[in-house]
């Protein structure tokens, strides 16, 4: 990946990231009704370099979303549709005999994770052998097989869909693969007036087609940039410090997090709320991150990393109420 140079060449990244952004809004309205934080969030997810898991129940367009913002940033795009059957080599690949020149040989046949933008669609619907294939790829951006190394191009996102764990058919995801996400989307149900207009829009016609408006190098400079943007010590600080809070065996965690919380969240938490603040500070034409920022960011980014105990869940507790809580208590 080539890196930004020249103060010329950044602000020119700017420029084309600012001119994109109402664009990128008007295309995926012609898909996707509402869910505007929903489309930021995973915009920022994208400008960062991270993977984004998607929740929400069945028929919310979660999957129509992802394909939109594939078509908007003109990557390669593969879906795969996560089964109890599907295996880790339908995803990364497998060796198979094949006639060449010098005759029958065993050769690496890619599989659908060789691509720009990978919708892993109900990727809590196949077991954690499964899931767990996605783990090198989302972590090195590379696949190992048969004892050789395969480098996945750049950029390279995973986004993957999940209907909520208390739906029958469902496998938890393991902690090390919830990690390996930057955010955790919630899609919720629209108000009566977007749910009418999408009712309307989706039984009189198909939509107009999405035009791209930025390229596989626009994403590779945005994620550049981002890293770019200047964050003082004290914002830093502060996201170790409300990072460290969730885990219940630090001496300054809050006494609520001590009774409720059996696992906190890692420096993987800490490092993706200073890494999507720069982000969100960018998307909004500001070149400085400020505590807001984290804190505007903290449920995205912590809710799928806390683990409640048996005690907060019989006392009606949520990870959401939980991290309400913490940012009461550390802002």
């Amino acid at each position: 990946m080539s890196l930004l140079e020249s103060t010329e060449e950044q602000e020119a990244v700017f420029n084309r990231l600012q001119e994109g952004r109402k664009k990128v809004e008007a295309e995926l309205s012609k898909a996707v009704i509402g869910q505007k934080a929903v489309v930021e969030q995973i915009m920022l997810a994208l400008i960062s370099g991270g993977h984004c898991l998607i929740t929400g129940a069945p028929g919310l367009a979660k999957t129509l979303l992802v394909k939109s913002v594939a078509k908007v940033f003109h990557l390669d795009f593969q879906r795969i549709q996560f089964t109890p059957d599907l295996m880790p080599a339908d995803i990364t690949g497998t060796e198979i005999f094949t006639d060449t020149p010098e005759g029958r040989k065993l050769v690496f046949a890619k599989g659908p994770i060789f691509t720009n933008l990978l919708l892993a669609d109900e990727i809590n619907r196949t077991p954690p052998k499964t899931q767990s294939a996605l783990l090198e790829a989302m972590q090195e951006h590379q696949v190992t097989a048969a004892g050789a190394t395969h480098t996945l191009s750049e950029p390279f996102f995973v986004l993957a869909t999940q209907n909520p764990v208390e739906m029958e058919g469902t496998y938890p995801l393991p902690e090390a693969q919830l990690d390996r996400f930057l955010f955790n989307v919630l899609i919720d149900y629209l108000p009566e007036g977007d749910e009418i207009e999408v009712v309307k829009q989706t039984t009189a016609k198909d939509h107009d087609p999405i035009e791209s408006i930025f390229s596989a190098e626009d994403a590779i400079g945005f994620q550049s940039l981002v890293r770019k943007v200047p964050v003082s010590d004290e914002v830093v600080k502060f996201a170790v410090q409300l990072t460290a809070a969730t885990r219940p065996s630090d001496p300054n965690a809050p006494d609520f997090i001590k009774e409720w919380i059996s696992w906190g969240a890692g420096t993987r938490a800490a490092q993706g709320l200073v890494l999507a603040s720069k982000a969100l500070a960018l998307w909004n034409s500001r070149a400085h991150v400020t505590k807001e920022d984290i804190i505007s960011l903290a449920h995205v980014i912590l809710r799928h990393r806390i683990l409640l105990n048996y005690r907060a869940e019989a006392e009606g507790e949520t990870v959401e109420t939980v991290i309400d809580k913490l940012l009461e208590a550390k802002s």
